[in-house]
């Protein structure tokens, strides 16, 4: 007996020297990994940009994971420091924390929204639940946030700038909507929420993706074309070959596709089919579609709004908004709803006369709508916008964009050649001011592509800061789904796509003039209805005759687009505007009563959907903007109970635009100023204080009601 213990007892022994020697062979490898990895390398490039030349798919989940071991060993020791608590060794050092995983993080969205493959993917999904877990560890941390309370608590013995101020509140603020105060179990149980939300939420916008490119409507007949513009026939053409036609066209889901086939195409049976597609994207019943998880997302988001003592989850998300309240939400767009809808009725009737007057007496249908809009525009303004792309080619319009950054804020643009892209469309410029002092770095993505997410935003890939001196420039990125070039064509944009253009710049211009110290106040870090409103903002400039004949020139004669054309244009495009606010407006109310819902019972996405629609009236020829299987702003992004704030930003953007106008010079330098301070404060006060100090009162309705047409 005594001998074998001795020998387990070396057993034991050799075995616990052979984990070590594991476990610190593993860490070695582990600690080569993270030296080659080009995301955790300090990066030797122009302004510190991403080595896109550099960076593998394969390299991003390592790096979140070394990243995020990092951040814990930063948080923990935070926690024990043995000095009191102070605002520099808790507030300033958590914001200074995680710094490599930020990088990280920031880089990784960007490419896999815009440039994304199956390793990509495969990478969101396993990273997505971690983070939110990391997050969670955080935000839930005891030992932590009683630093920081301490630390608020004295807040007014502190001698705290404003910016101080506003950091601490916000931080502060952080930790209890994550619910810090709950007991244990009930932190246990919003820890699960947020990973099953953060892999739901992936999982929707992958469905998406695979159901936008999946679908291909072939055709053969030249007549199905109309009298399509050139530069969409070229691109069916090739989009026939790549999907291995020998001739033809093919059609997709991608609205620089669809579009063109709803507004030209003569064959109504055809347009009803790509129309249904589009509408049905996560509603087929098979391995894509999202109805199950939408219904799951709305009961979990329902349920952390009662763990967190709200009734509903929009009172959760507003309680940190400009509309504070849900009733806000509903009086605000109950004041324009009814003038919208009464129009799109009117535009209604009169698109169904006019099919009649083809001769077609069947039911007018929403396949319809784009069609016989462009047909009116024809007849009634005379215009058809194929004559105004010639205009717009994408590189004329993005200077712009560039220009009139120039005329209100001195930047100036400078493409820059040496530094590497996540894709060969990409375009790169550093911006710099009047003196020639480096401001930013700028990426512009336009082109569609089945890599790409739908739509167009903005990101930050690096975000401004200045504590302590150390200056950090941000980098951002502008994303769109533009027409590609064709062998035959540049890429020419419509009035729409010009627009959003203007629009994402105008989030560009939010990240790259930020002058602030923290990176989390910085840029377009503000309350979610007031970030639409720099972006919203610019789109008054694009289509001003004043800022037309200064960018909107053709691409093969250089002539500037004539007056009589802008008048046109701009008439043209006042037709069709309850459209437009019905269509957004009805998404809007769909978001609010999805997350207005006060219990969490199984709701089935169809039925409530279409109860919703019903409450507001909205006609059977117009569907939402998005309807929830494709509501990728609310169950794929950040817009969860916050979709009303591009009609809430746009009430700020048109009065401001109005004190533009009426100074009699749309470059006012005064006003230009103003606005550049209220922009460049990032969230470092709350958005209505930042309007009112721009402003000198509070905003007014006027503008944007007589804008649209409705008073």
């Amino acid at each position: 007996m005594y001998k074998t213990g001795i020998f387990i007892i070396v057993l034991v022994l050799i075995s616990s020297c052979s984990t070590e020697t594991n476990q610190k062979i593993k860490e070695k490898q582990e600690m080569k990994q993270t030296e080659k990895n080009p995301l955790l390398q300090k990066w030797n490039t122009p302004f510190g940009t991403p080595p896109f030349d550099r960076i593998k798919s394969e390299d991003y989940l390592p790096a979140f994971k070394t990243a995020i071991k990092k951040h814990k060993t930063e948080i923990n020791k935070i926690t024990a420091n043995p000095e009191a608590p102070s605002f520099e060794n808790t507030i300033v050092a958590l914001e200074q924390s995680g710094a490599d995983l930020k990088k990280v993080q920031h880089v990784f969205f960007a490419v896999e929204a815009a440039n994304t493959d199956d390793i990509l993917k495969q990478t969101s999904k396993e990273i997505q639940p971690e983070l939110a877990a990391h997050a969670d560890a955080i935000r839930m941390n005891k030992k932590l946030f009683e630093r920081v309370d301490a630390v608020y608590r004295q807040r007014n013995q502190l001698n705290l700038d404003d910016e101080d101020k506003k950091l601490l509140e916000e931080t502060y603020k952080m930790f209890v909507r994550a619910g810090v105060n709950l007991p244990p179990e009930k932190q246990k149980r919003l820890q699960n929420i947020n990973k099953e939300l953060a892999s739901l939420s992936q999982q929707f916008n992958d469905n998406l993706l695979s159901e936008t490119n999946d679908f291909e409507l072939y055709i053969t007949d030249p007549k199905d074309l109309g009298d399509m513009p050139k530069q969409a026939v070229d691109a069916a053409a090739e989009e026939a070959q790549r999907r291995g036609h020998q001739s033809g066209w093919s059609f997709t889901l991608q609205r620089p596709s669809i579009y063109p086939f709803l507004d030209y195409s003569p064959n109504r049976t055809l347009r009803k089919k790509i129309f249904d597609a589009y509408a049905n994207r996560g509603n087929n019943n098979n391995s894509h579609d999202n109805k199950k998880i939408v219904e799951q997302m709305v009961q979990l988001r329902a349920e952390k709004a009662h763990l967190l003592g709200y009734e509903n989850y929009a009172q959760y998300v507003l309680s940190d908004n400009m509309a504070e309240k849900p009733e806000k939400v509903y009086g605000f767009m109950n004041k324009i709803w009814p003038a919208a809808l009464n129009m799109a009725k009117k535009d209604r009737n009169e698109l169904a006369k006019a099919m009649k007057k083809d001769g077609i007496n069947e039911t007018f249908q929403a396949s319809d709508w784009r069609y016989y809009v462009r047909k009116i525009r024809n007849e009634k303004y005379q215009f058809d916008e194929s004559v105004t792309k010639p205009y717009f080619e994408v590189n004329a319009v993005r200077d712009g964009a560039f220009l009139l950054a120039h005329k209100l804020f001195g930047l100036n643009f400078k493409e820059r050649k040496d530094i590497p892209t996540w894709h060969k469309d990409q375009q790169v410029f550093e911006v710099t001011d009047t003196t020639g002092k480096h401001i930013a770095v700028i990426y512009m993505d336009f082109f569609a592509r089945p890599s790409k997410r739908g739509g167009a935003w903005m990101n930050e890939l690096r975000m401004q800061s200045n504590v302590n001196g150390n200056f950090v420039t941000p980098i951002v990125t502008n994303n769109f789904n533009f027409p590609a070039p064709t062998k035959n064509m540049p890429s020419l944009l419509s009035f729409s796509q010009a627009q959003t253009v203007f629009h994402e710049f105008g989030h560009g211009l939010h990240g790259m003039l930020s002058n602030v110290k923290y990176a989390s106040l910085s840029g377009t870090n503000v309350p979610r209805d007031f970030v639409e409103f720099p972006s919203q903002v610019m789109e008054n400039w694009m289509s001003h005759p004043d800022m037309l004949k200064l960018y909107a020139k053709n691409y093969q004669t250089g002539e500037i687009i004539p007056k009589n054309l802008i008048d046109k244009m701009n008439k043209a495009n006042s037709y069709n505007e309850g459209f437009r606010s019905v269509e957004y407006m009805a998404a809007a109310y769909l978001d609010m009563d999805w997350h207005t819902l006060n219990d969490t019972l199984a709701r089935k996405t169809l039925d409530f959907e279409q109860k919703s629609m019903q409450k507001i009236g909205l006609i059977k020829e117009i569907i939402p903007r998005y309807r929830s299987t494709y509501y990728a702003h609310i169950f794929g992004g950040g817009y969860a109970a916050g979709y009303y704030s591009y009609l809430w930003s746009e009430v700020l953007d048109a009065d401001t635009f109005a004190a533009f106008e009426n100074s009699g010079n749309i470059f006012n330098p005064e006003l230009a100023h103003k606005y550049k301070k209220m922009i460049s404060s990032g969230g470092t006060k709350s958005g209505m204080e930042l309007y009112k100090e721009f402003m000198g009162r509070e905003p007014k309705i006027d503008a944007l009601l007589q804008k649209k047409g409705f008073k």
